[in-house]
């Protein structure tokens, strides 16, 4: 085989697994529940869970910067 007939072979290679991946992955995808599942949604605590740990660290973060200039203005009052 001459290179230019490989580089074709690769390409359309790489065409056709590429014509693959979105049916492999949409399959994936619509996998459905079974009827009377248990489950639990999780995603009204876990936001919540998040949204408490961004305004814990928010707090400590302008916590922190309140305490670094009040450092800031006894140094300069000496």
């Amino acid at each position: 085989m001459t290179k230019k007939s490989l580089y074709i072979l690769y390409g359309l290679t790489v065409l056709f697994m590429l014509g693959f991946i979105p049916d492999v992955s949409a399959a994936i995808l619509v996998i459905v529940p079974p009827e009377g599942s248990d489950e639990i949604p999780f995603d009204g605590g876990l936001s919540l869970l998040v949204a408490a740990g961004v305004a814990y660290g928010a707090k400590k973060a302008y916590d922190k910067r309140k305490q670094g200039a009040k450092d800031e203005d006894t140094v300069t009052d000496l």
